[in-house]
Formats: structure tokens, sequence, C-alpha cells
């Protein structure tokens, strides 16, 4: 048997040609063998995440706004979910608009929404409550939400009604 191999970092070529008769019909080529080599070794840049942070104090970030959400109600996870929702959609109306925003709220807002429904769940596991009662009632709940302005478009409506008081003060 006939072999050439070619070696690069980390991976291995190997291409196979069988000696059989000459007189054979047959393909005497019998393949190529491609061996990856793994290394255990793990670089110490791994265990630092790509915004430079140790991925140890991140852990524990995240656990302790974990301790922070399961220490709410049930009612308080619903309307911190329905605030969220409505930031995030503020958001995309100034995405849609042109305007300036940060780009990474919306990654943090849709975790943050992620988290809060993961420990709702999580309850209603506890409670016993089945996969297809969940969805039911979360539809039911979905429909019984009253539409409100999110929370930073009434910090915003309360800012612009104390400049305006703020004016007509000056002008009368």
């Amino acid at each position: 048997m006939l072999s050439l191999s070619i070696a690069s970092p980390g991976t291995a070529v190997t291409f196979l040609r069988g000696t059989g008769p000459a007189n054979s019909t047959s393909s005497s080529f019998h393949g190529v063998r491609i061996q990856h080599h793994v290394s255990a070794r793990v670089p110490a840049a791994a265990a630092i995440s790509c915004n430079g942070k140790p991925l140890a104090v991140m852990m524990s970030k995240r656990e302790a706004e974990l301790k922070e959400i399961r220490a709410k109600t049930t009612e308080e996870l619903n309307e911190e979910v329905i605030d969220l929702k409505g930031e995030l959609f503020m958001l995309r109306l100034q995405k849609s608009a042109r305007n300036e925003f940060k780009s990474s709220e919306f990654r943090r807002m849709k975790k943050q929404v992620a988290r809060i429904l993961t420990v709702r769940r999580e309850r209603e596991i506890e409670e016993g409550i089945g996969k297809r009662l969940s969805r039911k009632l979360d539809r039911q709940w979905k429909k019984s939400i009253v539409v409100r302005p999110p929370p930073s478009l009434k910090k915003l409506q309360e800012e612009e009604a104390a400049e305006e008081a703020a004016e007509a003060a000056k002008s009368a």
C-alpha cells in the first residue's frame, strides 16, 4: 500500500493507494483519511470574555440578577416583562426612525425577558403545570395585557412637561 501524508498544524491528511494486481479492473484508490489532532490545553485567553471581563465575575453578576428576579412575585415579573417589551418596542421605533440608540440594549433586554420568563416557567413546573396548560395560560395572559407606555417614554413625557412648565413660568 502506498500512502502520501500532508501535515498542517492540527490536521493530517493521508492519501491511500492500494497495491493490487496490475490487471485489476477496479480502482486502486482507497480514499482520503483526515485526522484532526485536538489539543487538550485551553489557552488563558479563553478564560476572559470578549469584553475583557473575567468570566467568573460575569457569572456571579448573572447569578445576582437571577437571585433578584427570583425574589420577585409572579405579578411583579409579569409587569417587568410588559415594561421590557415596551422598551424593546421603543428601541425598534428609534431604529426605524434612524435615531441614535444603543444597539447593545436589544440583546440586554431580550436576555432579561428570557430570564424572567424562564423563572416564571420554573415556578409553573414547581406547581405541576404542564407544557400545554402553560401555553394556554400564557396566551390568556397576553390577551389580558393592557397597553401602556413604557417607563422610558413616561420619563420623556415628564421631562417635556417639566420643561414646558419652566418656560411658562419664565414667560409669565
